[in-house]
């Protein structure tokens, strides 16, 4: 198994304390570590500036759309139990999915748009792998016209394509929450926590936080021109449930989950998945279309993301690494990875037999400093692997 170099602990520790001082972020936590455990771990910066709080590693982070690969494995349990198809209607447990139409025309100027039929049904399939049609207002400038001139939601909105046509970053994870509720006939949150977080003694996540935890919650950071400017905590910590979003975390937690996915579905003991459902949501559920830059529709929340984009694929609930001879300083080929829009970022690197996670709370999402972040830690990590 791999391990990291001690002057690659001391460089890791060293680039993220220097990130820190030139003022490219507040704060960073770093976890690396294999199917065994963790390999290095650090944190750096502050918890909160304004009051001078430092950051230290059981801090708990908004980890966002890192919710979504652990709802995509709830609904994987569920279908390895049976319970489901990966090829089922939507339709099948969610009757508003039935014959959802696809915009065909739409005016910019007021909102306004006429439908027609889909050419096929939203299969589970496509929820997970984001094919489904649906879109984000965050980064779609039609889902945002849309949402702001109805009020609807995101997953009641008519398709931007056909099912299985395109990929488009979507709110489809928070169906897969709807269709995990309908079948298990609980809310999301308590099958995440019965079925996931408990048993894999993810002590520190969920969609609220307790009480005697608030004070280790990280503030968020928006950079504007150039400047970060600090959002101070509510003294109440806690999100909508949905399944494409909402969690709270830690990055020891975090690393349970992924030593999980290492470990081909177990950890210590505790079976989630078996190893065959592990490999399949880390094939391409793409065929011949890729990953597409998504717009920022929300320039304040997301810069155009992700890396990769029109040369990886998608599995179901990850973005999977291409071969590209041009990045062998990163993740292998293979590699499962997503992010949150406050910029907390993992990847799982099956190849590789490693995995890491960078957690930082600064909006946009894809923010230039804190991707670089992300990039020279990752470059750190490989180049002292042994």
């Amino acid at each position: 198994l791999p391990i990291l170099s001690e002057r690659g602990k001391a460089e890791l520790a060293r680039y993220s304390s220097d990130a820190v001082s030139r003022g490219a972020i507040p704060g960073v936590v770093t976890l690396v570590l294999n199917r065994n455990g963790i390999l290095f771990e650090n944190a750096s910066g502050r918890r909160d500036v304004a009051n001078g709080q430092e950051l230290y590693i059981d801090a708990i982070f908004r980890i966002a759309s890192m919710t979504k690969p652990i709802t995509s494995v709830a609904m994987m349990m569920l279908i390895e139990e049976g319970k489901a198809k990966l090829d089922d209607p939507v339709a099948k447990y969610l009757p508003d999915f039935d014959n959802r139409p696809v915009i065909d025309t739409f005016n910019k100027a007021n909102a306004s748009y006429t439908t027609r039929p889909a050419k096929r049904p939203i299969t589970i399939r496509h929820l997970l792998a984001h094919t489904a049609g649906l879109g984000y207002a965050f980064s779609d400038p039609t889902v945002l016209q849309i949402i702001n001139a109805t009020q609807k939601t995101e997953p009641e909105l008519p398709l931007l394509h056909d099912p299985g046509d395109k990929w488009t970053y979507s709110a489809a994870t928070r169906v897969v929450g709807f269709v995990v509720e309908k079948i298990s006939g609980q809310t999301i949150d308590v099958f995440l926590r019965e079925r996931i977080f408990e048993p894999l003694k993810m002590v520190d996540t969920n969609h609220a936080v307790a009480t005697d935890k608030v004070s280790r919650v990280i503030t968020v950071h928006t950079r504007k021109d150039g400047k970060l400017s600090e959002t101070p905590n509510d003294p109440k910590q806690e999100s909508p449930v949905r399944g494409d979003g909402g969690l709270y975390s830690t990055a020891r937690d975090y690393a349970r989950f992924l030593r999980m996915l290492l470990n081909g579905g177990t950890l210590d003991g505790v079976k989630i998945l078996s190893p065959q459902s592990v490999a399949l949501m880390g094939q391409n559920h793409l065929g011949n279309l890729f990953v597409e830059t998504q717009p920022n529709a929300l320039p304040e929340r997301t810069r155009p993301f992700p890396i990769g984009a029109g040369k990886d694929k998608f599995g179901l609930g990850f973005q999977i690494q291409a071969a590209d001879p041009a990045l062998a300083k990163f993740r292998s080929p293979g590699s499962l990875s997503w992010a949150g829009i406050n910029n907390t970022h993992f990847w799982v690197d099956p190849k590789r037999q490693v995995a890491a996670i960078v957690l930082m709370q600064v909006l946009p999402f894809y923010d230039e400093d804190a991707i670089k972040v992300l990039r020279d830690i990752e470059e750190v990590v490989y180049r002292n692997l042994r």
